[in-house]
């Protein structure tokens, strides 16, 4: 079997690039020919194997492009992507053939997925966001920094101001949103998609086609088995992730500082100065490597992920899980599919920082509470660890539904 993995960048920026790139490998392992397709570089040093390919155009994320027209041009429509990728499918059976987005409207753009069509190749989506349906990816309203109720596209959509930088912009993501419904017929083109959490499917049910194959996979988690963190000698409270508007972190230091928390923000973003405004107590460490962020957390009461909008599987919920670190999230949020309330960790009003405060400082006056709340998330991570091996065996099958190959194929 023929896979090409689709990815805006060829490293690791974030949870959809790891699933993709780390998922690429383990296919190839498995004696597939996979190809990954991205545009950002240069590709991760460890993404090598004899089965992989990676091609890449080498271009700039559009929102780090310094030619503004470029971007503007690329993000609609990618011509050399869309070259790249129609001679590379020309040169592979269709009937072998699967192609599997996980991310494009950073720097690829649909143009990926009209060469896809055009060869008449299956396509297969992972829905890592809501950039499918709605033209800013997260339902959500950046002015309001509120959850969108409106119907992508419609006229109230269109006219309404929602964009985190300006008006023109909204009207930008508009336009590529067109495109890439009406030109590119993406979703409808779609033969199956891996769903992540029930609450982003709902959400995205009703712009999917009527006929989509769901196929509920989870993002693997790569995290050694040791014994659990003692969370009861524990006193930060650890975030990890983008300091950005939507992911909620000055709601979290506005809860900190009510209560005088130990707060580490682990990452880095255009909310880092807002944080320290609001709550100067806060440590801010910037991106760390992968072994310091597991460090942090093993050295916390909590994690706390305050995102304001839906999220999809943020996978640092069960990677605290696997070292022994119980988590708060809203109940907005589908993070909350990840923690049960009161066992595994506490559920929080969406957008409330004094109910947000008010739970952080239940866990941290009470050490044998969220020692009893990590070791029962650290034990129900364990009974189904989400690892690499189960991810692919679901991919493969998922993959014969829509081509149906001999059982000799698969690894082959």
């Amino acid at each position: 079997m023929h896979i090409v993995i689709v990815n805006d960048f060829g490293y690791v920026n974030g949870g959809a690039a790891r699933v993709a790139l780390s998922s690429a490998l383990a296919l190839a392992e498995r004696g597939h020919h996979v190809i990954v397709v991205c545009a950002v570089g240069p590709a991760a040093e460890w993404l090598r194997h004899p089965n992989l390919s990676v091609i890449c155009t080498g271009q700039h994320e559009i929102v780090r492009d310094p030619s503004r027209l470029r971007a503007a041009t690329q993000g609609i429509w990618n011509r050399k992507a869309h070259r790249m990728m129609s001679a590379l499918l020309s040169r592979l059976p269709v009937n072998e053939t699967v192609v599997h987005l996980h991310g494009w409207t950073k720097a690829l753009s649909s143009s990926v997925i009209a060469s896809a069509s055009q060869c008449r190749c299956k396509m297969v989506v992972t829905l890592h966001d809501y950039f499918s349906s709605c033209p800013n990816g997260g339902f959500f309203n950046y002015q309001s920094e509120s959850i969108c109720p409106l119907v992508p596209l419609s006229r109230k959509c269109i006219t309404t101001h929602c964009d985190v930088r300006s008006y023109p912009q909204k009207l930008w993501r508009v336009s590529r949103q067109a495109k890439q419904s009406y030109y590119d017929h993406f979703p409808a083109c779609v033969d199956a998609f891996v769903g992540l959490s029930r609450m982003s499917v709902d959400r995205l049910l009703p712009y999917l086609p009527a006929s989509a194959r769901i196929s509920w996979i989870r993002n693997p988690v790569s995290v050694p088995h040791g014994e659990p963190a003692n969370v009861s000698r524990n006193h930060d409270f650890a975030f990890v992730g983008r300091l950005s508007r939507e992911k909620g972190c000055t709601l979290l230091a506005e809860a900190a500082s009510r209560i005088g928390a130990d707060v580490v923000f682990i990452g880095d973003g255009t909310e880092g100065a807002q944080i320290r405004s609001i709550y100067p107590g806060a440590k801010i460490t910037g991106w760390l490597p992968a072994d310091a962020i597991s460090a942090q957390l093993f050295r916390a009461r909590a994690l706390v992920l305050p995102s304001l909008w839906h999220e999809v599987q943020p996978l640092v919920i069960d990677e605290a899980a696997a070292i022994g670190i119980p988590a708060l999230v809203p109940d907005t949020c589908a993070a909350r599919e990840n923690v049960v309330d009161g066992v595994t960790g506490l559920w929080f009003k969406g957008g409330d920082a004094e109910d947000l405060a008010r739970k952080m400082e239940q866990l941290q006056k009470d050490g044998d509470l969220a020692a009893r709340m990590g070791r029962a998330a650290y034990d129900r991570f364990w009974h189904d660890p989400p690892c690499m091996e189960h991810h692919v065996d679901a991919l493969e099958s998922m993959y014969r539904h829509v081509i149906p190959v001999p059982q000799d194929a698969l690894g082959s």
